[in-house]
Formats: C-alpha cells, sequence, structure tokens
C-alpha cells in the first residue's frame, strides 16, 4: 500500500505542497470548561521534562476545543482532550473521518486557533495563552501548510514576495540577501528559474503548493503542521508533493504534524500515526505496527476501505462496513463544562460493541509492543511542565475490547468476537 511516486505533470522537478487556506469563520467560543478533560493525563499526555534531553518539537496535552451551537443550550466538541507528542525530526501522521477535529487539532497547535484548555508547548515553550505580540517572535519555530494554495496565497503578490515575507518579518535577510534566499527557496521545492516574478494565478495547482512549502519553510521551523497538503491536487501530482515533502523533511530535519484523510499517503511518510474520531484520539501506534495490526475496530474499519494494489489480494479481503448513525460532537452546555462523556464515543457504528461500550468511556492504555518502552506518564494531577525529548514509541489504544496484552477481536467478524 506505499506510494511511490517519481515524476509530476506540472513542468517541475520534484513536487511540494502546502494545502488549503484558512477554513470558514468559526462558531462562538463556548464557555471554557470548569474541569481538566477525561484524558488529560491519558498515556501519549508529556511526561516531566528530564535534564539534558532536548524538547520535543510538539506537545499537546489535553486539548479541548469547544464551539458554542448557533442553537442554545448545546456545545460542539470538536476536541476533546488530545494529546500527543512530535519529537524533532518525526514525522506523525493525524488521520480519521472529516469532521473528526484533525485540522481544528492544527489550527490550535499554531494559534490560529485559541484552546479552551490544554496545553501546545513547541519546542518546550507553552504558547498556548500567550499574546499576539508575545507569540509574533516565535512563529518562526512553526508553521503551517494548507489544504487549498489558492486559498492561502494571495493573488496580488508576486511569488519573491510570498516567500520572502517570512525572512522580512524575522529579520532574516535583506536586500540581495533574501532574494538570494528566495531563489534557494524555489530551487529546493523543484521551481524552474523565473517563477519568483510570476503571480500565483499564473501556476498550476502543483505550482502554488510547492510555492506554499517554500514559504512555510522559509525560516527553519522546527515544527511544520501540513493541513491535508495532497487533498486538492491530482494523483500525479500528489505523489511529488509526497517525495517532496520527505526530502525535505529527511533534510532539514523539522518535526511533522501530517493531517490527512489519505492512509496511503500517511503510510509512506509518517514515522506514527495517530487516529481521530469525534474529537478525540483512540489509537496511536508506529506506523508500520498499525498497518500490520490495527487494534481499534474503526481503525480496522479504516484500513479496510484502503484498496491493495494486488487483484487476488484485493478479492480476498473483506470491507468493514460500518452501520448506524454518527454519534455527532454536540452536546448539552452542561455536559460540555463537566468534560465527561458515558460512553464510548464509536459505540453507535461500532460492529462490535456491546453494553458497556454504552455506559462508560474507554481508557486510553498503553499496549506492549516489539518498539522501545514508552515514556513515563505523570499522575494526574496539575500539569507537569515539558515533556522529555523523546517521541514515546508505544502503542495506544482506547477501547473495552482490547485486551491488555494488545489481543484485539476482529471487526470483520462480530460474530465471533470474544468480549472481555
Amino acid at each position: 500500500m506505499t506510494t511511490a511516486a517519481h515524476g509530476t505533470d506540472d513542468g517541475t522537478n520534484d513536487g511540494a505542497g502546502d494545502g488549503a487556506g484558512p477554513a470558514a469563520t468559526a462558531p462562538r467560543d463556548a464557555p471554557a470548561p470548569n474541569a481538566s478533560p477525561r484524558d488529560a493525563s491519558a498515556p501519549g499526555a508529556p511526561a516531566p521534562s528530564v535534564p539534558g534531553q532536548e524538547a520535543p518539537a510538539l506537545e499537546v496535552r489535553g486539548l479541548v476545543r469547544h464551539f458554542a451551537a448557533r442553537r442554545g443550550g448545546t456545545v460542539v466538541r470538536a476536541v476533546d482532550g488530545v494529546s500527543l507528542t512530535v519529537g524533532r525530526g518525526e514525522v506523525v501522521g493525524l488521520v480519521g473521518e472529516s469532521g473528526s477535529g484533525k485540522s481544528t487539532v492544527g489550527r490550535c497547535v499554531v494559534r490560529l486557533d485559541t484552546p479552551t484548555a490544554g496545553t501546545v508547548r513547541i519546542g518546550g515553550t507553552d504558547v498556548t495563552r500567550l499574546s499576539r505580540r508575545r507569540l509574533r517572535p516565535l512563529r518562526k519555530d512553526f508553521n503551517i501548510v494548507f489544504q487549498d494554495p489558492s486559498a492561502s496565497l494571495d493573488p496580488r503578490m508576486r511569488v519573491s514576495r510570498i516567500v520572502g515575507e517570512p525572512l522580512a518579518l524575522h529579520g532574516t535577510a535583506r536586500g540581495t540577501a533574501l532574494r538570494d534566499r528566495v531563489e534557494e527557496l524555489l530551487a529546493q521545492v523543484g521551481l524552474p528559474p523565473g517563477t519568483a516574478e510570476r503571480r500565483p494565478h499564473e501556476l498550476s495547482g502543483g505550482q502554488r503548493q510547492r510555492v506554499a512549502v517554500a514559504r512555510a519553510l522559509a525560516v527553519d521551523p522546527m515544527l511544520l503542521v501540513a493541513d491535508e497538503p495532497t487533498s486538492a491536487l491530482d494523483v500525479s501530482v500528489q505523489a511529488s508533493v509526497l517525495n517532496l515533502l520527505a526530502r525535505l523533511q529527511r533534510d532539514r530535519g523539522f518535526g511533522c504534524l501530517f493531517i490527512t484523510h489519505d492512509l496511503a499517503a500517511v503510510e509512506f511518510l509518517a514515522d506514527r500515526i495517530a487516529v481521530m474520531y469525534l474529537g478525540e484520539i483512540v489509537e496511536v501506534a508506529p506506523a508500520a505496527e498499525l498497518f500490520a495490526a490495527p487494534k481499534h475496530p474503526y481503525t480496522q474499519a479504516l484500513l479496510s476501505a484502503v484498496p491493495v494494489p494486488d487483484p487476488p489480494v484485493q478479492r480476498a479481503r473483506e470491507r468493514i462496513v460500518l452501520q448506524g448513525d454518527l454519534a455527532g460532537p454536540v452536546f448539552p452546555k452542561a455536559v460540555g463544562a463537566s468534560q465527561t462523556v458515558d460512553h464510548c464515543r464509536f459505540h453507535t457504528r461500532c460492529p462490535l460493541a456491546y453494553e458497556r461500550c454504552r455506559t462508560e468511556a474507554p481508557e486510553h492504555r498503553m499496549l506492549p509492543g516489539p518498539g522501545p518502552e514508552p515514556v513515563p506518564e505523570p499522575e494526574p494531577g496539575p500539569d507537569p511542565g515539558p515533556g522529555p525529548g523523546g517521541t514515546g514509541r508505544g502503542r495506544m489504544v482506547a477501547c473495552h475490547l482490547v485486551a491488555d496484552d494488545g489481543t484485539a477481536p476482529d471487526a470483520a467478524a462480530p460474530a465471533v468476537a470474544p468480549r472481555p
């Protein structure tokens, strides 16, 4: 299922991507919750700092983003207690269906949206509540690539100004040095000479994506959030964009949170994968382990929908078709404030659900695996501060049906699946 990429169809050498512009205006903020989210101290949350260890590129702990719905009395829990870590030089894929909250996590990480609760640390620095003035000098450490380059690039600017603007704002280069740096960046993303004097409407979709990537990496950030950078591109251009991102990430060593619903793309690019469903992370694992043996029924259903490029194998596979209604992320304000959910959010569609799934929310548990031991998690309580530089490569799952030894039932055979 690995994606391979070799060329492009837009006249460039390698490919790059940066996707969709800012999302539509968000609803009114919901009132801040009165208590910490249920999984704020769950596995996958940062542990206390360890002297001598470099802080990860990104630490997210107990991230919550609620919106007040247009109709009074309800709250949309778009993100509800997400905790994850992206090590320096590591690519972490964040996958899930549309509406699961992936892009909201990305926007909160780069402070395009303000979290309702939780903490976000970039390189060990807490940026969650910083003012715009205090945040501005830190923005050179992180950047985002949106879905749609047509919306994220100013049509009135030439490419030279688009790419050079971060360098000028942060005082990294000026004059001749700025022009030379812009030309160097455009060459690194595979754009031909002369591109600097064009405007976005004079470029193809793939070329606009490359411009956006060059802009995002202009000041050498330690963290790049790629929010579905290939979703607006043709298949052949998608491959070249993935190759470019992989090469730049390998050469520059930045951490990357790669948000996508394309599982083949995330298998090609990511070191670890976090699976998100209705505002919370339900499974985290190294990419190879997750594709070889998914544990959560939702992860199994997602992977069963990805075609295998081998006709005999594909014909022998059984697709897991989810039935039932999607349990939306809308709750009464009282529930939103208390931060408690008394059921598994997937139970309305899970083919293996039983009574406990409908009455008790599953805990986030670490599972044994062949990789290094996960970083010990902090005891529940006040935020302990920055975490260690490790990437915590253990497996995490939130499901009543998965045993502590990692044994998981087959969602494709619900009639024979054992119950705990």
